[in-house]
């Protein structure tokens, strides 16, 4: 590839990626809105965010398997035109049934919006280039979960929150016409040999089966999903709820803790040099969320203490990609597509289980007459996420590491 070319490619597949973090997130402004138009409470809310992530992560296997047997090219261009769809109904949805079917298309449709750039970036360009293209395309895919927040806030008060996915329905298109004409079709000459169903099948159950995968696997159904279950669903109405705070206002303050993530990731990808583990550095950032998640859970924060713990809670988080390093670390290299598939599956299939569960417990709640939830709903959401999180960190301790520093 020129120059060019490589550019515009990493552009669309960032671009793509991006549209992913976005939509994983946007309830978490919004959410408050929806509940008051369409009469919402907190369970169906819960069950609303989270349908994204059911069927995301129920995609993985057989996106992994079209990937190979297909290209990640023509992955990415069918799945894109059914997260379009998926925003368009979304948009015009009138009811909550509506808006959830919704929401599980888009999903299904963001499903290889990260492994297929994976899959590109491992059999179109030279491997020594692989992990500085997945950071590049992390962190600046990233972006779209700030999209998210602050900004998504402003369009919705602009134009509401369905001229906003209206909009994202037409950036989706967009980015499938450059996904198209940036990356070139592959001769056939150039795509690996395909494995047989049978075959493929048969390297999920080796994966299963790796050393140290259930461990880890843990670690990655609770890690992102406690971030998730807060910035992309419950920041909003708990702000809302307990602070009183407005969609600007909301939105200000979720920014505030998407960003710190963001640092976190370098920061905590810089870290690696000095932890020489993958195990000690994740346990270290695994103690440090669970300890901000038992804070919130406890204390009522108040002025500068909520935007600080804000700002310690999304760069704490930021360990998340150690998380998955350690995971990919597992596999031989012929599994490795097949291993990372399966470690997502528990990473977005865990933001389903904890969003979905939190919302029925915040249900028991009663709401209050102008219809929000009290400070206590929100501290149980805060003891729940910090007591998964610590039960698997404990499993996650007895891990194999394999980082390449260690002997």
């Amino acid at each position: 590839m020129t120059r060019g070319t490589v550019v515009a490619v990493l552009a669309a597949l960032i671009a793509t990626y991006m549209i992913s973090q976005f939509q994983r997130s946007a309830i978490g402004v919004i959410g408050p809105d929806l509940a008051r138009e369409l009469a919402l409470d907190a369970s169906r809310l819960g069950f609303l965010s989270s349908a994204f992530f059911l069927s995301f992560a129920l995609a993985q296997i057989p996106v992994g398997i079209a990937i190979d047997r297909y290209g990640a090219r023509a992955t990415l261009i069918v799945s894109a035109a059914i997260a379009l769809a998926g925003s368009l109904l979304f948009a015009m949805a009138q009811t909550g049934t509506g808006l959830i079917a919704a929401r599980a298309l888009i999903g299904l449709g963001c499903s290889s919006f990260f492994m297929g750039p994976l899959a590109i970036y491992a059999r179109r360009f030279p491997p020594e280039r692989f992990a500085i293209l997945t950071s590049l395309t992390l962190g600046a895919g990233s972006l779209g979960t700030l999209v998210a927040t602050a900004p998504l806030a402003a369009v919705s008060a602009w134009i509401g929150w369905r001229g906003a996915f209206f909009g994202m329905a037409g950036l989706t298109a967009l980015i499938i016409l450059a996904v198209m004409v940036s990356l070139p079709v592959r001769r056939s000459s150039e795509e690996p040999a395909r494995e047989s169903w049978a075959e493929a099948v048969k390297g999920v159950g080796e994966a299963l089966r790796v050393r140290s995968f259930w461990q880890v696997f843990a670690l990655h159904a609770t890690t992102y999903s406690a971030f998730a279950c807060i910035v992309g669903l419950w920041a909003g109405p708990w702000l809302s709820d307990v602070y009183g705070a407005g969609l600007q206002e909301r939105g200000n303050l979720i920014l505030i803790a998407a960003a710190a993530q963001i640092i976190g990731i370098f920061a905590w990808g810089a870290a690696d040099r000095w932890f020489r583990s993958y195990r000690r550095q994740a346990l270290t950032g695994g103690i440090i969320a669970t300890g901000l998640l038992l804070v919130a859970g406890l204390v009522q924060l108040e002025g500068f203490a909520l935007t600080a713990w804000l700002i310690l809670f999304g760069f704490a988080f930021g360990y998340v990609p150690i998380v998955t390093s350690h995971g990919k670390a597992l596999f031989p290299q012929r599994l490795t597509g097949r291993g990372i598939t399966l470690m997502n599956i528990a990473t977005m299939g865990g933001v389903f289980v904890s969003q979905a569960l939190t919302g029925l417990l915040v249900a028991q709640f009663s709401p209050d007459p102008a219809g929000g939830y009290p400070a206590q709903a929100y501290h149980a959401v805060f003891l729940a996420l910090a007591g998964a999180l610590a039960l698997a960190l404990v499993f996650y301790s007895r891990a194999i590491d394999p980082h390449p520093s260690r002997p």
